[in-house]
């Protein structure tokens, strides 16, 4: 579409601008998703922090950026994010996985080996929970 005028060109930016402001946490969501894909990871942890600003139950989203804060070595962040996580969702089997290998990395053993324990106690609970369901026992 050719421009016209300068008055064009400052309207479709201003259209542009409105558009990326009001995009849902969904858009955000896959947005910081491709932004880990390229690398861009400082553009991934923006993405997600940005998609949990607009909706913070978004679980999913706290998984990618723990997972981008731990590529960038910002492990503090990343358990303090997993923490919350842990809060939200206490049988989240992967939270207390990534805890562990946050942890680990830290150096932490001692905790590191507590919250594999944790993850591996809840997706035995989970396994029975569904063998319990297949066998139609309530």
């Amino acid at each position: 579409m050719p421009f016209t005028s300068a008055k064009d060109i400052i309207v479709v930016s201003m259209c542009s601008a409105r558009e990326n402001t009001h995009r849902s946490p969904e858009d955000k969501y896959y947005d910081a998703i491709d932004k880990v894909a390229d690398g861009d990871l400082a553009g991934a942890v923006a993405a997600f922090r940005s998609c949990l600003e607009d909706d913070p139950s978004m679980l999913d989203a706290m998984h990618g950026l723990i997972r981008a804060l731990k590529d960038l070595g910002k492990l503090d962040e990343a358990i303090q994010v997993a923490l919350r996580l842990a809060e939200i969702d206490p049988d989240d089997v992967l939270a207390h996985t990534s805890l562990s290998i946050l942890y680990q990395n830290k150096g932490m053993i001692h905790e590191a080996e507590a919250e594999a324990t944790k993850a591996k106690l809840l997706s035995w609970k989970l396994q029975l929970r569904q063998q319990r369901e297949d066998a139609g026992i309530a």
